[in-house]
């Protein structure tokens, strides 16, 4: 069985205390079967100075960008053009828009939710979209946009199914974390039953989010094997079925081979 981490943080996890190095975090995954992992950046000099601590591995891919909550200091996007060029990297983001932590930068927000779809469809690579509070105007960026063009994925997805619906039709993908788990979360756990099984990825957006029973926990790659247990019982399949076609679907999103994805 490959269960494949679409979003984690592998740079944020508590290697003094938790993990000997990046090496023991793929190694207590592959324990689980999650056999892969993109490592998301949330700011420039972020995504260099993680990619520099995880190095070419066979099993982690990059994606660059600058996370919505990070636009207080300006960014050169012909700097995010060419990072976000190498091979290695398989998306741009994470992007998009947050509301509930910062409304003052608004206006900078969605500049570089712009530009970083713009990059994309150049690249032809697709954007991973983080939104809180800002539901309306996401949507109407990734239409204006024509996100098509590269495609895209709403990662921790706590939308509802009606926003699931609309981003179905723009052809996104949707990305379950942890937090379909939570007790609190039967909305999310509505779309998840509406999302078609061919359109779900698997994230823990560790270190954030544990799923039960880690919540409260710093949250771990090898912990998408508890996500994928919980939404297989949520899609009546098995836990083969899901891990399969969840697979299938981050090659095809991301274009990475299916061969670098398979025992």
């Amino acid at each position: 069985m490959f269960l494949v981490d679409s979003h984690c943080h592998l740079d944020g996890l508590d290697y003094e205390n938790l993990h000997q190095d990046v090496s023991d975090v793929l190694a207590k995954a592959a324990a689980r079967d999650v056999k892969f992992m993109l490592a998301v950046a949330t700011t420039l000099p972020g995504y260099q100075t993680m990619v520099q601590l995880i190095g070419d591995r066979p099993n982690v891919a990059f994606s660059c960008g600058v996370h919505p909550l990070n636009q207080e200091q300006p960014y050169d996007f012909s700097e995010l053009r060419q990072l976000a060029a190498d091979e290695r990297v398989v998306a741009m983001g994470e992007t998009g828009l947050d509301y509930y932590y910062q409304q003052e930068t608004k206006a900078q927000q969605q500049a570089s939710f712009r530009e970083h779809i713009r990059i994309g469809r150049d690249l032809k690579k697709p954007v991973i979209v983080h939104t809180r509070d800002a539901r309306e105007d996401t949507l109407a960026i990734l239409r204006e946009e024509q996100v098509e063009g590269c495609g895209g994925v709403l990662h921790c997805f706590t939308e509802d199914r009606e926003t699931a619906e609309k981003l179905l039709d723009m052809g996104f993908y949707i990305s379950f974390s942890g937090i379909v788990t939570f007790r609190n979360a039967e909305t999310i756990r509505e779309a998840a039953r509406y999302v078609p099984l061919d359109r779900i990825l698997l994230e823990t957006d560790s270190p954030y989010l544990a799923p039960v029973p880690y919540r409260g926990k710093e949250n771990q790659p090898a912990y998408t094997r508890d996500v994928a247990e919980y939404m297989a019982v949520l899609k009546g399949v098995s836990i083969e079925q899901l891990a399969e076609t969840t697979t299938e679907n981050f090659s095809r999103l991301f274009h990475v081979p299916l061969s670098r994805l398979t025992d």
